[in-house]
């Protein structure tokens, strides 16, 4: 149910260069919010072609164009003509739309074939308007000398404006490959390969097949995916996983493409290449958060929609209405000023751009979100289920609490006599307490011997004196401790006679009492569903103060998913992307902590990469804002034409108020701006 198919990262490079619009998301067939079809016109005009090679080579035309024609029959300061200069503009004017006007015209056939005609319609429709006019304006003086106004200015002028800024747009949305980017650098360029006679070949990594033997030297990056064959050592995942400490790992462990080698020698099989890696993955949530439309933005496709109704619309009955009282050329001056007016750039813009600065600050806080809807439905949040063991916590044994029973020891004292008796062992309480004492720089007591108890603990003599270190269960008589819920007790006895005590436990993150408060001031309330017993889950919910659910399985959890949502509430679930899968999948946010588990991609619709919940209220602070500046600027930019096409028919020439197409292009460019700077606007606290 949860498996997918990953294409490689040069999925959204190949859409931008080939033109192609695939917006295939691996998480579709478990989303109850997934979108069925994202191909077609919804966003498929930011993929039409190098939009800065274009107008690099259509600018030296289109200032030909504006230098040799005037302005609506005004010479400018700057301009010039000589001898046949219209027919060069009208050669040049040809040149520019078929190169400068192709991927406009190629959105619109798009459009035109989902049978719902938008954004690039219109402008494709403004573009072949001024430019048909003006070459019969030329023809018309050649064949009969009558002098009829062309618009050759206003035609190379809006269709640079339209090049610019849609240049402009593909080089934000670009900003997101500054990920990949950095995802890539992770992986090294060479391999080290072990050949059958043991030497060793330096091989490019893309050159690695599945089944070859690389030697992983200490400190290096691992190039590829694969299980270790000989050697250990400790693996730091941190960048790839979120796993803040370097991992032991041996023969027959997993090791990941990227992460980097600590002190020892690894040799690895290599499981997974390119497309298939690990990185290749992260880089493709990358690729599909930039190519996958939101609600909102069909919504502003829809708007695109109406306006190129309502412009055909007006411009007709500007037609019309002004040929009836007027004459042909004023008419066609008011049909081509509706048209060129009508052409909804910045409304183009509002989203996309917004969502490409989003992308890029989510990728700076630790955030891969993966499905653009994810951040408008977290805006909208009422609810959010937390696992607890990974997610809140650390997930790891650590000292809560530590003390003496006698009042001629010290803390101190006990510390020492505890790590001293614990040396050695690698049961996670002994290590915990080793690290403990460490990080309180107390120095160990040497013991003679040391011996395990079955089922109790450990003693050992140190200065002839005979110590224990027990659980408290294992003690003839009750203490009365004060231990934290759900913690584990232990008991450092002397010759019989307990002297001190330590409180082990699952730690709360530094970040999760943060992350409660955030919640709870944003109206969004906070039940923690884990699978931990009774007690372990009251001592943690009590400590953040928040409503809760113990022994809960993976079912459970997807139910108390699904009766929420029946009830009319969006939920966002977090979890570590391994029992949370169902719930992950069923709820309206799927957040998963930790990026390094096959199932939080496929689950998930948001990854924390730093698996720190603090991330989360950066997430909701991401949400709320891209969801602001998105409605900022489609009111801006649908507000903009509707006010500005009933303008440009001649609504208000009764009392002198007209707007000429080389006006309209310059208050369009504005309204551009405008947008572009909201939405650049976007940030999140420091």
């Amino acid at each position: 149910m949860y498996h997918s198919e990953h294409v490689g990262h040069a999925y959204h490079e190949a859409q931008v260069e080939e033109g192609t619009n695939d917006h295939s998301n691996p998480s579709q067939n478990h989303d109850p919010h997934a979108h069925s079809d994202h191909s077609g016109h919804e966003h498929g005009h930011h993929h039409h072609g190098n939009f800065k090679e274009i107008f690099l080579k259509s600018l030296p035309i289109g200032i030909i164009i504006l230098l040799l024609s005037p302005m609506m029959d005004v010479r400018l300061p700057f301009q010039f003509t000589f001898l046949y200069s219209d027919i060069l503009v009208a050669v040049l004017a040809t040149i520019l739309l078929v190169y400068g006007g192709k991927p406009f015209f190629q959105g619109a056939v798009a459009e035109f074939k989902q049978k719902a005609p938008g954004m690039m319609a219109l402008v494709s429709l403004g573009i072949s308007v001024s430019y048909f006019y003006s070459i019969y304006a030329v023809a018309a003086f050649y064949l009969s000398g009558e002098h009829v106004m062309n618009f050759f200015f206003e035609f190379a002028s809006l269709l640079l404006i339209m090049l610019l800024g849609h240049w402009i747009e593909m080089k934000a949305v670009g900003e997101a490959g500054d990920a990949q980017k950095s995802l890539a650098e992770l992986v090294p360029k060479d391999a080290h390969v072990v050949l059958e006679d043991d030497l060793i070949e330096t091989r490019p990594v893309a050159d690695l097949k599945v089944g070859d033997l690389v030697r992983v030297q200490a400190g290096e990056n691992v190039p590829a995916d694969g299980i270790i064959k000989r050697g250990a050592s400790r693996i730091n995942e941190a960048l790839l996983t979120g796993e803040s400490k370097p991992v032991e790992k041996g023969a027959g462990d997993k090791v990941i493409g990227g992460s980097t080698n600590g002190e020892g020698i690894l040799y690895l099989e290599v499981q997974e290449t390119g497309d298939q890696s690990f990185i290749s993955q992260v880089q493709t949530l990358i690729g599909q958060a930039q190519n996958q439309p939101s609600r909102a933005e069909n919504l502003a496709q829809k708007v695109a929609g109406w306006l190129f109704y309502i412009a055909i619309a007006a411009a007709f009955i500007a037609f019309v209405v002004w040929l009836y009282i007027a004459d042909i050329q004023t008419a066609i001056l008011f049909t081509v000023t509706t048209l060129v007016i009508a052409c909804p750039h910045a409304l183009g813009l509002a989203i996309p751009l917004v969502i490409a600065r989003s992308t890029s600050l989510g990728a700076s806080r630790g955030l891969l979100v993966k499905d653009r809807e994810a951040l408008e439905l977290a805006s909208k949040a009422d609810v959010m289920i937390l696992d607890k063991t990974g997610t809140l916590t650390t997930g790891e044994f650590k000292v809560l609490n530590m003390e003496t029973l006698d009042d001629q020891r010290t803390e101190a004292e006990i510390a020492a006599l505890m790590v001293g008796i614990e040396s050695g062992s690698s049961h996670p309480i002994a290590q915990s307490i080793v690290h403990y004492a460490k990080k309180q720089g107390i120095q160990p007591v040497r013991f003679d011997l040391i011996e395990v108890v079955p089922g109790a603990g450990v003693e050992g003599n140190a200065n002839g004196r005979k110590y224990e270190l027990i659980s408290q269960k294992s003690l003839e008589k009750e203490l009365a401790v004060d231990v934290p819920k759900g913690a584990t007790v232990s008991i450092l006895v002397e010759d019989g006679k307990p002297i001190g005590t330590v409180a082990l436990g699952d730690e709360l993150k530094e970040t999760s009492k943060t992350l409660i408060q955030a919640l709870k001031q944003s109206d969004i309330q906070p039940i923690m569903a884990t699978g931990d017993n009774e007690t372990a889950a009251q001592g943690v919910a009590e400590q953040l103060g928040i409503e809760y659910r113990a022994n809960q399985s993976p079912q459970d959890k997807y139910d108390l998913v699904e009766s929420l949502k029946n009830k009319g509430q969006t939920v966002i679930m977090v979890g570590d992307g391994v029992n949370d899968a169902p719930s992950l999948a069923m709820a309206d946010v799927g957040v998963a902590v930790g990026a390094g588990t096959q199932v939080a991609i496929d689950s998930a619709d948001v990854i924390l990469t730093q698996s720190d919940p603090g991330d989360i209220k950066s997430f909701i602070e991401l949400a709320n804002k891209t969801t602001g500046k998105m409605k900022q600027n489609l009111v801006w930019g649908a507000g903009y034409n509707f006010i500005a096409i009933p303008v440009a028919a001649g609504i208000l020439a009764s009392i002198g108020i007209t707007l000429a197409p080389a006006a309209g292009a310059v208050l369009m460019s504005v309204s551009t701006v405008i947008v572009a700077i909201n939405a650049m606007a976007l940030k999140l606290k420091n």
